[in-house]
């Protein structure tokens, strides 16, 4: 018998079963196409060797995909209602370990140490809830985790911004924040008819490859990140109108303008433009004019 939960009738006998009501607050959307957890794994690249952190399993769709696959899944969830649901889906697969918490407040570096043999790379697989995707990713990003790879499924807008290139809409601080830090593609755009229940927006599955390096090098991340958010506080607005209402004094004004010249960027540009070398340049000359 087919124990996957991939389906509409597998997935509603399964909440049926336990009793389970889906909670809106904790974006509670259960993916129910085969096809579609299967071509996440295989986004991830996940191999009999793999060490995946998943996070929020939900009632266990992907993570029953996941451990067939993987070396071993460490799952993260925070509704602790689910624990009879996981028990069930996945009593099968004696390589997954389910810790239960909000992951913005767990310590991912000591659960990771205690699953993983030293030096392991860690791959990442979620299907994110819209509201806390930007923390998530950040806290993954910037924690100094033994990450190598992040796939995840979120907002098809936000998986845009990840995504964009300078001079494009959706560009915009959480583009450079991202890439900075890793290699952004997104790998397939999923329609909201394959869950339950149906969200109100379409997703889309984004792979972020971890740099070993930041793509550049700057002297003070929290003042070049200050900088790029000034940039992009009213984006209709020049890139030297920006930063005199958000950043810099206006009685300054000839210093950033120097700062500009210096950096070789039209004061007239808008934030948009701007590629993360050039923001790099900018508050280089900024920080300059600071001292």
């Amino acid at each position: 018998m087919n124990k996957r939960i991939s389906s509409p009738k597998r997935m509603q006998d399964v909440i049926r079963k336990h009793q389970f009501t889906l909670k809106k607050s904790l974006g509670q959307n259960f993916l129910i196409d085969e096809n579609i957890l299967n071509n996440i794994a295989t986004s991830a690249s996940i191999d009999e060797n793999s060490y995946v952190l998943e996070i929020g399993p939900g009632a266990g769709a992907l993570t029953q995909v996941l451990a067939g696959r993987a070396k071993k899944v460490i799952a993260v969830e925070i509704d602790r209602r689910l624990e009879a649901v996981l028990a069930d889906t996945l009593q099968d697969f004696d390589n997954v370990s389910i810790h239960f918490g909000d992951v913005l407040e767990l310590d991912v570096a000591q659960i990771l140490a205690q699953e993983c043999p030293p030096g392991t790379s860690v791959t990442v697989v979620a299907n994110l809830p819209y509201y806390v995707t930007t923390p998530i990713l950040m806290k993954l990003l910037t924690g100094g985790l033994p990450i190598k790879t992040i796939v995840v499924m979120i907002q098809k807008e936000v998986a845009s911004r990840l995504q964009a290139d300078p001079g494009e809409k959706s560009y915009g601080s959480l583009s450079i924040a991202v890439q900075y830090l890793a290699e952004a593609k997104i790998v397939m755009t999923v329609p909201k008819t394959v869950f339950v229940p149906q969200p109100n927006v379409d997703s889309a599955v984004i792979r972020l490859d971890v740099r070993p390096q930041k793509k550049i090098r700057v002297d003070d991340e929290a003042f070049f990140f200050k900088v790029v958010r000034a940039s992009f506080a009213q984006r209709r607005k020049t890139l030297l109108n920006n930063l005199m209402n958000n950043f810099w004094s206006k009685e300054r004004k000839n210093d950033l303008l120097a700062a500009m010249e210096t950096a070789q960027i039209d004061p007239r540009r808008r934030g948009e433009t701007l590629s993360i070398e050039e923001f790099a340049a900018l508050s280089s000359q900024l920080q300059k004019m600071k001292e």
